[in-house]
């Protein structure tokens, strides 16, 4: 098991499950210093001052590799990344982002899925008026 920051559509619990990653320990945090950009698909983009949210979920390490090798996702790149938990603890974890280059284009029915979905995780408001 590895731990993974995911901000975007893989924040759904069900989905990863569908994927056989074998979710465990969702805990909300955010990352600092980072700004959630949505093109075609999210990313987070360095951005002094900036946080953006997500969950922290332990997967299966095997699996989180061949998710990540699908078409639609295979551009995002792993770095490790410090995450911010609300009980003030940081957790070093692995995020996949897409490199900005490559962030092109606008998707409304993304942003209102994942605006939707971070509604429902109880993300501060503020966070969610930028995704909307």
């Amino acid at each position: 098991m590895i731990e993974i920051f995911f901000y975007g559509l893989f924040m759904d619990i069900d989905l990863l499950s569908r994927n056989r990653l074998d979710p465990k320990n969702p805990r909300q945090g955010y990352l600092q210093n980072y700004a959630l950009k949505i093109g075609n698909r999210a990313s987070l983009i360095p951005s002094k001052g900036d946080r953006s949210y997500g969950l922290l979920i332990s997967v299966n390490g095997d699996r989180i590799h061949k998710l990540y090798a699908e078409p639609s996702v295979a551009d995002y790149i792993p770095e490790e990344v410090e995450i911010h938990l609300e009980n003030n603890e940081t957790v070093k974890a692995i995020c996949y982002n897409l490199p900005l280059e490559l962030l092109t284009g606008t998707n409304e029915s993304y942003a209102k899925s994942l605006f939707n979905l971070a509604k429902g995780l109880g993300f501060p408001v503020e966070y969610l008026e930028k995704i909307q």
